[in-house]
């Protein structure tokens, strides 16, 4: 594998997308999205999502310059219709007007529909947390799991996640999918021509499958069995039903060939930890709880004992150093884009300039 610049990756990112009509402003969150992800270790949604977006931004698939509508309902309701937008783009204003209300009235329900892909639930708790909010993440996606007792996907992976503020030390991040694992793992596996684990995903006969094509074409399993089924329920009644969004086979899978827009639903929910209890407060007992957690007693090999967000700080912090690790595949297809609108490539350790649009 070849690593990469974090910075010369963003570069190259808005390059391409304002190449194909997207604002600079725009292209910078999605750009910010995808970097942190592959610098927090979370690869399948990271750049390697960058030729799929530029092929269907290409096709009108989706909406390069969508005029994103949000109305405020009430004192702490806020609705949103992202006009077919990139996921990114759309769930970034509605977060940002979110971030404000609930830093008003206390709390923010943000209802998000006619969006796309928004790459990681984390990104968007990490943006509340650098705000001193808590939040809770969540947005559906195409067909991915069945309901219990079923063989053919139904719900999505549908992603829930929480972010709470911590003091000095990584935030409490809990990303979390309500499959036994992200799809976007198995479609890396497909394109690297690797084999899946065991339980992972089933084929279109309700079989068990290591072969991630059978898998994509079949249906992932579940996380916990039935209680992932029921926590995919619970994130498409509020993300696919509540915002008026697709829901179960009616979203679209932006990697099928059809001419129809995704129409993804996100629900979003901030909450002003002050109205409650001084932050400071707050963030002094989460560290001691924490701290506590971590002296128990660990068991036999365990160095020490981490909390969500730890593990993905560190992967930032180091990635940052030395660079972002590209496999062959995705180098690939990225240099492929690329050349296709005449942008150069990053080379490993040359700073790449991005376009002034």
């Amino acid at each position: 594998m070849s690593s990469y610049k974090s910075e010369d990756l963003k570069c190259l990112i808005q390059n391409v997308l304002t190449n194909l009509g997207v604002k600079k402003s725009d292209a910078e969150v999605v750009a910010d999205s995808l970097v942190r992800a592959d610098l927090e270790g979370l690869s399948s949604h990271g750049i390697s999502r960058l030729p799929i977006y530029s092929k269907r931004l290409k096709e009108g698939r989706i909406n390069a310059a969508p005029s994103i509508t949000i109305d405020k309902k009430g004192f702490s309701v806020i609705t949103v219709d992202g006009d077919n937008g990139l996921g990114q783009v759309v769930s970034y204003q509605g977060i940002k007007e979110g971030i404000k209300t609930a830093k008003d009235t206390g709390i923010a329900a943000i209802a998000i529909r006619n969006s796309n892909h928004f790459g990681c639930a984390s990104y968007y708790c990490q943006l509340a947390c650098d705000e001193g909010l808590a939040a809770m993440i969540m947005t559906n996606s195409p067909p991915g799991i069945p309901p219990w007792g079923g063989k053919k996907a139904f719900f999505g992976t549908n992603p829930i996640a929480f972010g709470f503020p911590v003091k000095n030390h990584p935030d409490v991040i809990i990303d979390m999918s309500a499959s036994i694992v992200a799809r976007g793992k198995i479609i890396e596996a497909a394109k690297e021509g690797k084999a899946i684990p065991k339980g992972w995903a089933m084929d279109q006969r309700g079989f068990d499958t290591e072969d991630p094509v059978e898998a994509i074409n079949g249906a992932i399993l579940p996380s916990g069995g039935v209680k992932g089924y029921g926590l995919a329920l619970a994130v498409e009644i509020l993300s696919g039903i509540l915002t008026g969004a697709a829901f179960g086979p009616y979203v679209q899978n932006i990697y099928n060939e059809n001419d129809q827009a995704a129409n993804v639903g996100h629900f979003f929910i901030l909450i002003d930890i002050e109205k409650f209890i001084p932050l400071d407060h707050f963030t002094t007992l989460l560290q001691n709880m924490l701290i506590e957690m971590k002296e128990i007693p660990k068991k036999e090999g365990v160095q020490t004992i981490l909390y969500p967000g730890e593990r993905r700080e560190g992967s930032y912090s180091k990635k940052l150093i030395s660079g972002i690790p590209l496999s062959a595949e995705v180098e690939k297809e990225l240099i492929v884009l690329a050349k296709q609108l005449q942008l150069e490539f990053p080379e490993k350790g040359w700073k790449m300039p991005c376009l002034k649009i």
